[in-house]
């Protein structure tokens, strides 16, 4: 399978094309690119039918780069060190979507995956349909977070709530389901900022649809509705009782 690589760092690089030639029989790369214009002369002169993509780039993001390309776009894998990118990725149908550093025996699933879709074009077709019906509809509800096995997409409404313990935080869902990923909650804060979120202290950020009551006091206590207790930093009240009296 013709394969490009777009991937600016030099470690980076190095590991995956020598993965890929040691895991990877199928892969023939004929290309590496550092950079979106490098990328784009690369990818129209070769014509491949596998992108490997790292998203940040010195001169933009891959999504700005598949933006100047046309359609269809050659089978993606994206390789970055960010999982917040990964509701994006899927929603332009990458086929996986590989956390740094590289685990070898993921690498290899990913590329098994993309040959056996394109042993099966119709299932590709079924998968650019659904992404697509989900782009009119605007944001995915969810958030993406890596797992052992690869990315788990997360719905929002699922969520009670997250929880911090230094490097770690773990992230309690309705159905009591807990996951426990190697991100610290800030990045998590950054991720839902646009969302129905809200950090109570240095170490929760809630759903406030889940929110069952407020107890008041010098900060107050929420009361979620899986029955947690969780105290409200003096310092959030005042922006806490906005949201939730908007």
């Amino acid at each position: 399978m013709k394969t490009v690589i777009v991937e600016d760092e030099e470690h980076s690089k190095k590991t995956l094309v020598s993965f890929l030639s040691k895991y990877c029989p199928a892969i023939q790369i004929q290309g590496v690119a550092t950079t979106i214009s490098e990328a784009l002369v690369s990818i129209k002169t070769l014509q491949p039918e596998l992108l490997f993509l790292d998203i940040d780039l010195p001169d933009g993001t891959s999504f700005e780069m598949l933006d100047m390309l046309p359609k269809p776009w050659p089978k993606i894998i994206f390789v970055t060190a960010y999982n917040q990118y990964a509701v994006k990725a899927f929603q332009i149908s990458a086929m996986d979507y590989l956390l740094k550093p590289l685990d070898p025996q993921l690498l290899i699933e990913a590329v098994e995956k993309v040959v056996k879709m394109k042993e099966h074009p119709e299932q590709q077709a079924e998968k650019m349909k659904a992404f697509t019906e989900n782009q009119k509809l605007g944001k995915l509800n969810k958030i993406a977070i890596p797992t052992l096995q690869g990315i788990q997409l997360l719905r929002i409404e699922e969520i009670i709530r997250l929880e911090a313990d230094g490097n770690y935080t773990t992230i309690f869902l309705k159905d009591k389901t807990k996951y426990v990923v190697s991100r610290k909650i800030k990045e998590f804060e950054t991720m839902l900022e646009d969302m129905p979120f809200f950090r109570l202290h240095q170490s929760h950020i809630v759903n406030l649809q889940m929110i069952d009551r407020y107890i008041k006091g010098e900060g107050g206590t929420v009361i979620l509705e899986d029955g947690t207790q969780i105290e409200v930093a003096r310092r959030r009240k005042d922006a806490f009782l906005q949201q939730i009296n908007a």
